[in-house]
């Protein structure tokens, strides 16, 4: 660990927790000269001090994480790519205001946010649209994205209580469905996922123990029918409609998805009223929360890590275990962030082949862009031409950090003859420190910088210059033209 100053945030916990220097010195057993000179960044907080602070006042080490600090100097980089100014701002300057005043940088990001949103509405009223923006700038679904993103895609409550639901639901726990008369039998192992809380339930059962638990627990009966839309609930007639489209896994997803408005109804309205929503955000929190629930019940936090640990992150062989599609085990792979239990901090999209990107997580510091696109030289675009297959890519970001990137692409068909299929690329990817993990690294030269593919968060936000795939220059960067260089000619159509 490299010498760390983070006076401030020490400060700023010795005061949330209502102590003198003098009482946090007694607690850590340290001099207050010594605490003294570690709040005026005059000492390093050492790995000592740090391991003090989590036994002596049970503080969560991820208040100190240098995961928050580079996510909040991405973040910070990019509004000043937005917003240019005269001699620009130096990164070293960014990196001591996400490092020692976090708390500033988040206040910075929200006013960035509310000016963009302000910008916004008046290009929509002199445009003569309507005005649409939320008062806090943001649009919905960015508005859910960053809290998710804050929550590092990982919400403890909610996991918690899927995963005690799971275990019920498998004879396992406390009020199981064995003691309810729930039908099924634990303890049979089959090649796609085993019963109970070692590996989860295979989607079938899961689907049908889901079914008589809505019965018995809420008096509500399942029907299945033929209709476009997936779920639709009566609660009038104590009936829940599904398609008769689904597949067992997107049957108990669906179900699952019910029980969470039901059964953890509470639990969700506090997270929201906790992020003070603009109303249609509150609603898209609303309906990301409950499928975050739907995740975390149909896979289980333990039996899940401790099979993805097993198989070393084989995602196809995840997904073949459980019954579920190469996407749901991407999505929650990049939600297993348990305080006590991390597993590897992934990040997680899905995009099209328009390029818009549909899903966005991260259980860490990578930092989607808000603006600029994506890079083409990501694999996740080259997916596409390789549908069915798994890809591979050592990236390196303009700033050196360099992360593995598995990408794969899925073709589904949506109706008859004639109907457009549904096509997406996934991308998973996490740290080049955690990918010894992975199977995924089999092959690959980890420790040689050179083979590492040059990428960047998009061409407006990207610093590299003379990149042969640029579409146009980087925010705040003048194009200059020579008609004999030809330095345009990446921007030009030829």
């Amino acid at each position: 660990m490299r010498k760390t100053f983070l006076g401030v945030k020490l400060k700023t916990l010795r005061e949330q927790r209502g102590l003198t220097q003098a009482a946090l010195a007694q607690v850590l057993k340290l001099s207050p000269s010594y605490v003294n000179q570690i709040e005026n960044n005059e000492r390093p907080l050492s790995v000592a001090v740090l391991l003090r602070l989590q036994s002596a006042l049970g503080v969560d080490l991820q208040f100190f994480s240098e995961d928050d600090e580079a996510r909040l100097f991405a973040q910070l980089h990019e509004i000043v790519a937005e917003t240019p100014v005269p001699g620009g701002v130096p990164d070293a300057e960014l990196r001591t205001l996400a490092q020692q005043m976090p708390g500033m940088a988040q206040l910075m990001l929200r006013l960035h946010g509310r000016a963009r949103g302000a910008e916004q509405r008046v290009s929509n009223l002199g445009g003569g649209e309507r005005d649409t923006g939320p008062a806090a700038g943001l649009g919905p679904h960015e508005e859910v994205r960053d809290f998710f993103y804050a929550h590092h895609n990982h919400m403890d409550a909610l996991d918690r209580a899927a995963e005690a639901l799971a275990a019920s639901l498998a004879g396992d726990g406390p009020g199981s469905s064995r003691a309810s008369g729930i039908a099924g039998t634990a303890g049979a192992a089959g090649p796609i996922g085993a019963t109970g809380a070692a590996s989860g339930l295979p989607q079938q059962d899961l689907a049908q123990r889901l079914e008589s638990h809505l019965m018995a627990a809420h008096r509500i009966q399942v029907q299945v029918l033929p209709d476009e839309r997936l779920r639709r609930f009566e609660p009038a007639q104590r009936l829940l409609l599904l398609s008769d489209a689904l597949t067992p896994g997107q049957r108990a997803f669906q179900l699952a998805t019910q029980l969470a408005y039901l059964e953890c109804g509470g639990e969700i309205d506090r997270l929201i009223e906790s992020a003070s929503f603009s109303p249609e955000a509150a609603a898209l929190a609303r309906i990301g929360l409950a499928s975050y629930f739907a995740g975390a019940l149909v896979l289980p936090y333990r039996p899940f890590l401790a099979a993805a640990q097993e198989l070393r992150h084989d995602i196809g062989l995840l997904a073949k275990r459980f019954g579920v599609s190469f996407e749901t085990v991407c999505h929650r792979l990049s939600t297993l962030q348990r305080r006590e239990a991390r597993g590897v901090p992934f990040f997680f999209v899905r995009v099209d082949r328009a390029g818009n990107i549909s899903k966005r997580q991260s259980a860490t510091d990578f930092h989607f862009s808000r603006s600029g696109g994506t890079c083409p030289l990501w694999n996740v675009y080259e997916a596409f031409a390789q549908p069915g297959r798994v890809l591979t890519q050592v990236a390196r970001m303009p700033d050196g950090r360099s992360y593995l990137w598995i990408a794969h692409c899925e073709v589904r068909a949506t109706g008859g003859y004639g109907s457009p299929a549904r096509e997406f690329a996934v991308g998973v990817g996490c740290d080049l420190r955690h990918a010894g993990q992975l199977v995924y690294a089999k092959g690959l030269d980890l420790g040689d910088p050179d083979s590492a593919t040059p990428i960047g968060p998009g061409c407006k936000l990207c610093e590299r210059e003379g990149c042969a795939q640029r579409a146009f220059p980087a925010l705040g960067k003048r194009l200059r033209i020579d008609e004999n260089e030809r330095s345009a000619e990446p921007y030009a159509a030829r």
